[in-house]
């Protein structure tokens, strides 16, 4: 049955579904709804809700229940997100698998409460110290909100990664119907051969992101890389809109991808032939997917919430095959509809 529920408050009881039993945070607007929620849901499921004395503090309590293999989740959004980095880095270092919500909003700075898309870079290129990324999810709607967070502790725990999801704080107010009851409902955790949960009759376990010898940190990086690699090859997702016949294709994520759609509609309405290419992963991002989608399109327009990151992806994936243009409005304001088709007549398409 579909209930109308908040996108943060759709996110935590998805959290809890999926069953995260241990959350720590902060809070800061515009994700306050998802730690509020967990307060009082966490203790009903017989969880823990902490709320640390800082973003800081609150990483590393993740760091510490990752180790010992149970589902964790934090949340942040802007500023809260960058005081996690080291965190964020450590844990991809000890290779500890955890959820990441991350509501961005406006910036640089403290920026404002409204809804941004400018945190792409430092979440899809590596936001914390050395050679490390994280599996990024990019939901479109209040019901992936809540599936995706079921995914993100799935991919999680079998790459043994952090997996983020980037929402924005559009996403995270709207409110939308959303059906929970497609959620199974997951009890116990999951037994892993690497967690710390006190040693009598096997052998120690040891989690660990320090390596002082240099040839051994090597090895670790190699490692690392090639599961990298490997999530770059299986993970890849995005969905395609009216792309067979476009002659220019949009791309866009997230809140910008739902207005995007709407210019698509309105622009065939008038006899345009667009369509819309809906990055899913943003890392790894869908090149491959990209690229067969615009195979007939002679231009590209990516539109975001910033002034101009998830462009320089696309711009990379096509090689100046075709012409990439973009639209962007920032520091709070959201592209429209009217706009972006101004654009694409300005385009000559």
């Amino acid at each position: 049955m579909k209930v109308l529920m908040k996108g943060n408050e759709a996110l935590a009881e998805a959290a809890i579904r999926a069953g995260c039993r241990l959350f720590f945070g902060y809070p800061i607007t515009p994700q306050n709804e998802i730690p509020e929620y967990l307060a009082r849901r966490m203790p009903e499921v017989g969880g823990t809700f902490l709320q640390a004395e800082s973003e800081v503090a609150a990483i590393n309590m993740v760091y510490g229940a990752a180790g010992t293999g149970q589902r964790v989740m934090t949340s942040s959004s802007g500023p809260g997100i960058s005081l996690k980095q080291e965190g964020i880095s450590f844990l991809a270092g000890a290779e500890l698998p955890c959820v990441i919500v991350n509501m961005m909003r406006g910036g640089p700075g403290l920026g404002s409460i409204q809804a941004s898309q400018s945190d792409y870079f430092q979440a899809t290129k590596g936001g914390g110290h050395g050679d490390y990324r994280i599996i990024v999810l990019a939901p479109g709607s209040v019901q992936e909100l809540a599936d995706m967070t079921v995914w993100a502790f799935e991919l999680a725990e079998k790459y043994t990664t952090p997996v983020m999801i980037l929402g924005d704080g559009t996403m995270g107010q709207m409110m939308e119907p959303v059906d929970l009851d497609t959620i199974p409902i997951k009890t116990g955790h999951s037994e892993f051969p690497w967690a710390t949960t006190g040693c009598k009759d096997r052998p120690k376990r040891i989690i660990n992101s320090l390596y002082l010898d240099a040839t051994m940190l090597e090895r670790h990086n190699q490692k690392l890389q090639r599961k990298y690699r490997l999530i770059s090859e299986e993970l890849p997702r995005a969905e395609a809109y009216h792309t067979d016949d476009a002659e220019l294709v949009l791309v866009a994520f997230g809140t910008a991808a739902r207005i995007a759609r709407g210019a698509v509609d309105q622009g065939r309405a008038n006899g345009l032939r667009l369509g819309l290419v809906r990055p899913i992963t943003l890392w790894p991002f869908p090149g491959e997917f990209l690229l067969a989608a615009t195979t007939g399109a002679r231009k590209l327009l990516v539109v975001e919430m910033n002034t101009g990151q998830m462009v320089e992806d696309v711009r990379l994936v096509v090689e100046g095959r075709i012409p990439v243009h973009f639209h962007g409005r920032c520091g709070g304001m959201l592209p429209t509809v009217k706009d972006i088709l101004a654009q694409i007549e300005e385009m000559g398409v």
